[in-house]
């Protein structure tokens, strides 16, 4: 089955760097764009970036210039590179992947609070 499992999450000063990491499993990775969301308390869910199969990309105007979506299909990952992070970056980052119209899966999700 289907299987997404985020890592990386944690507590960072403002300014701060974190990576995160989703290691998939049950599909064929390279085949996929894969997308990180993310939900902060009492806001909707956010898509923050999106890279294609072919390793193309794109960001939320929020996160231009600051996060970094890569991937290796060697490993079945997708990584997302977070720099100069605000307090306003404090959520719940899920990585996704939608294989059909019907098939949608997301990752248990990895807490990030910038604080300092």
């Amino acid at each position: 089955q289907v299987q997404l499992v985020e890592s990386g999450g944690g507590l960072v000063q403002p300014g701060g760097s974190l990576r995160l990491s989703c290691a998939a499993s049950g599909f064929t990775f390279s085949d996929y764009g894969m997308n990180w969301y993310r939900q902060a308390p009492g806001k909707e869910r956010e898509l923050v970036a999106h890279i294609t199969y072919s390793s193309n990309t794109n960001y939320a105007d929020s996160v231009k210039g600051r996060f970094t979506i890569s991937r290796d299909n060697a490993k079945n990952t997708v990584y997302l590179q977070m720099n100069s992070l605000k307090p306003e970056d404090t959520a719940v980052y899920y990585c996704n992947v939608r294989l059909s119209s019907l098939r949608v899966f997301w990752g248990q999700g990895t807490q990030v609070t910038v604080s300092s």
